[in-house]
């Protein structure tokens, strides 16, 4: 599909949020009612006319709600890390959420909870999560595992060990640490390859075979978008992946969006979840995750 249609076909998705004069970024969740609707329940028991009107009026799209799971499966159970497998040690369960942990008694390096319970290519993930004390997180997406040539520990860290360590797209999460992880949370990185960061949040970025990628367009100001991270607490996090098409959305905000038109890329193949653990010290939290799965 051309870049244009892609685009367009985002918009009509509602999923490409404005930006309101000044730069001040308009949160997803406040869109709908922008436009004064009358009655919208009466509304929708109208026939729309050729244009798409009913009663004269274009209706709002309904704005999406996190918690429904409708054509959604929970990938943990609350209670154990059933289809999860990670450093020991590392990973636990409590008050219903996985917890990962690095101190500087029992560093973690750099490691990954993977799931193998379901490898997707386009699909639809929710989860929340949360980072504590430092350091950096993210989601794995469309990943394998391995260990690339040239990735050694860094000093101090565990020796890496091939189950858990993660090639592939990742939504990133750090905690502010300083002003460079402050820009982090919301961006998609691709973990343990040379392409290293390809979409910085606040952007929509196209990837072509042999080109450095191309920002095509700017969803709102980098550092406003981060106004919508809440440091040291819960964040709902989106990813909706259709073919090279993927959107990070944190706490219903777009925070980054790739159009992958690189039949060689990593971050356009089925694979595997997982979830990061990064720095010392450091704790991160995950809980509801549910995955819709398309192919």
């Amino acid at each position: 599909m051309a870049l244009a249609s892609r685009i367009t076909s985002i918009l009509f998705l509602g999923l490409i949020s404005a930006a309101l004069p000044g730069g001040r970024p308009l949160c997803a969740q406040n869109q709908p009612g922008s436009n004064p609707e009358p009655d919208r329940d009466a509304l929708l028991k109208l026939k729309p006319n050729i244009v798409g009107q009913r009663g004269r009026t274009f209706i709002e799209p309904d704005p999406m709600n996190f918690a429904d799971h409708a054509g959604f499966v929970s990938i943990f159970d609350g209670k154990t890390l059933g289809g999860w497998d990670g450093r020991p040690g590392v990973w636990s369960v409590q008050d219903g959420a996985i917890v990962g942990t690095s101190t500087d008694d029992h560093n973690a390096g750099n490691t990954f909870l993977v799931y193998h319970g379901a490898e997707a290519r386009d699909f639809d993930l929710k989860f929340e999560i949360k980072v504590e004390w430092g350091g950096g997180s993210g989601i794995q997406y469309r990943s394998s595992t391995g260990i690339p040539s040239g990735r050694v520990a860094a000093k101090g860290e565990p020796p890496l060990d091939p189950r858990w360590v993660m090639i592939g797209p990742q939504a990133d999460f750090w905690y502010p640490l300083n002003a460079q992880a402050k820009q982090y949370s919301g961006q998609l990185y691709s973990q343990n390859t040379s392409r290293g960061i390809i979409v910085w949040r606040g952007q929509v970025v196209q990837t072509l075979p042999g080109k450095i990628p191309q920002l095509v367009g700017v969803i709102a100001d980098r550092s406003q978008l981060g106004t919508f991270v809440k440091d040291g607490a819960w964040n709902e996090y989106t990813i909706i992946a259709r073919g090279g098409v993927i959107l990070h959305i944190l706490n219903g905000q777009l925070m980054a969006v790739l159009i992958d038109d690189d039949p060689a890329s990593s971050n356009n193949v089925p694979g595997l979840f997982g979830l990061q653990i990064e720095g010392t010290p450091c704790k991160v939290s995950f809980r509801n995750l549910w995955l819709r799965k398309l192919n």
